[in-house]
């Protein structure tokens, strides 16, 4: 991709000795946009995780406080009054065998599928489809439940899913440029309260963050100040 010459000009001038306390990075951040789209500001974090050691590897949701500025459609496969109560809790699409065939035939519009257990059997017939998509319905994740009301509400109020890659590395959106600078903080504080409760339960020694960078979506990246016990 080429970089453009603002970008350019970022990066010459980016103290890669500094360490920046995240609303000073929130704001640079904000003041360096050059882009005709609003951004993200996205949270990159270095784990000190051993990923062959599947104890170690992080896994799981959190809801952001401020919501992540993003419109999620939510694709609810249930039956039965289970349909009722997903489009009442305002679902976006929700079906049975008619959605396990649309998405058989290739048509995806959703960015979620939640699933109550009785449709898992079901479910298995797409799964080669919505695995590759990262859209498979998972109880650790809260997709696979009989509370679609809380499932429902849950994903369009700002839930994301937090999860390692095979380096140890996660990122995770904060939120859109527009936010004020409070709400990227609190939803930033959001995700370094659900890792310093993750490391309460790894078996790793030392720091479970190693390094964490802030940047956005065209943007450059800073190195963020940490806490000391995470």
């Amino acid at each position: 991709m080429k970089i453009t010459k603002n970008k350019k000009k970022l990066i010459k001038n980016i103290d890669v000795s500094k360490v920046y306390e995240p609303i000073e990075a929130i704001k640079i951040l904000k003041e360096n946009s050059f882009t005709k789209f609003e951004e993200a500001l996205e949270v990159a974090i270095n784990l000190g995780i051993d990923t062959n050691k599947t104890d170690q590897n992080i896994r799981g949701v959190i809801i952001l406080p401020k919501g992540t500025g993003k419109k999620i459609n939510v694709a609810v496969l249930a039956k039965g009054e289970k349909l009722n109560e997903a489009s009442e809790a305002g679902a976006d699409l929700v079906g049975e065998t008619d959605l396990v065939e649309s998405i058989s035939a290739g048509k995806i519009n959703f960015d979620l599928l939640i699933a109550t257990p009785d449709m898992m059997p079901a479910i298995g017939k797409v799964a080669k489809i919505l695995g590759p998509k990262g859209l498979m319905p998972n109880p650790k994740l809260g997709t696979v439940t009989d509370d679609l009301n809380r499932a429902v509400l849950n994903a369009k109020s700002g839930q994301a899913e937090i999860k390692n890659d095979k380096d140890g590395n996660l990122g995770l959106s904060l939120g859109k440029k527009s936010f004020t600078d409070d709400k990227i903080i609190k939803n930033f504080n959001a995700v370094l309260d659900v890792l310093e409760k993750e490391k309460s339960n790894q078996t790793i020694k030392g720091d479970l963050i190693k390094s964490a960078f802030l940047t956005s979506t065209m943007g450059v990246s800073y190195k963020l100040k940490l806490p000391k016990n995470i």
